[in-house]
């Protein structure tokens, strides 16, 4: 028997909040991140999928001196996956979520088992973690940025994270069974590392730890 799939909206206005922290856990779902466009009254919005048996998902915000604290889970928690073929991982419900781009942000998102994508393109995010169990993470980055970190980890997926052609980057990855694929622009420096030669001086760079257990890691430019 179909598991029944039901959805709840997701709507929080901005208020007088001038930054914000995202925590985002999505169950073994799938997570699909980005910006908000036309919807500046909002700090967040979005589209969340979840199946009857295991109830609406729930969320608060908190305000600490002008920054909201936006904690949004899956009911249940979170639960561990590991799944091959990684390419065929896909969680059974799906969380599509905008946030303002106009606030400066920190986002940690997690899913159990399912993708991950965070297009962050045009959004001020200065700090990202993202995990999954089993399934992909897909991270854009934005067009600028002074100083943006970025941690993503798959137990099983493939990792990909995309930089903009102006942007310096300094980047570890590791993998168990797949494959490192790096931009030629960046020159290894180490056994898992790679480095723009600008980086220190960069006016928009970023940090790169990236991790998957069997998938390849992949860091491209456009």
């Amino acid at each position: 028997m179909a598991k029944k799939v039901l959805m709840v909206n997701l709507s929080e206005p901005l208020g007088s909040m001038t930054a914000a922290n995202f925590d985002i856990s999505a169950g073994t779902g799938n997570l699909t991140i980005e910006r908000n466009d036309g919807g500046e009254g909002y700090l967040a919005s979005g589209a969340l999928e979840y199946l009857e048996k295991q109830g609406p998902p729930t969320w608060k915000v908190d305000e600490k001196g002008g920054r909201a604290v936006l904690t949004l889970k899956a009911s249940g928690g979170r639960q561990p996956g590991f799944r091959l073929p990684w390419a065929a991982c896909n969680g059974e419900t799906n969380w599509h979520i905008h946030l303002n781009p106009g606030v400066p942000s920190e986002i940690t998102a997690y899913s159990g088992g399912g993708n991950v994508r965070l297009d962050l393109a045009g959004m001020a995010v200065q700090r990202v973690s993202a995990e999954t169990g089993g399934g992909n993470i897909d991270v854009v980055l934005p067009e600028s940025a002074p100083d943006i970190s970025v941690a993503a980890k798959s137990g099983a997926g493939n990792v990909t994270v995309e930089i903009g052609s102006g942007f310096a980057a300094r980047i570890q990855a590791f993998t168990g069974l797949g494959k490192v694929i790096v931009d030629p622009c960046f020159s290894q420096t180490g056994k898992d590392t790679y480095q723009s030669p600008d980086y220190e001086g960069a006016a928009n760079k970023a940090d790169l730890t990236l991790k998957s257990g069997a998938g390849n890691v992949i860091v491209k430019t456009r």
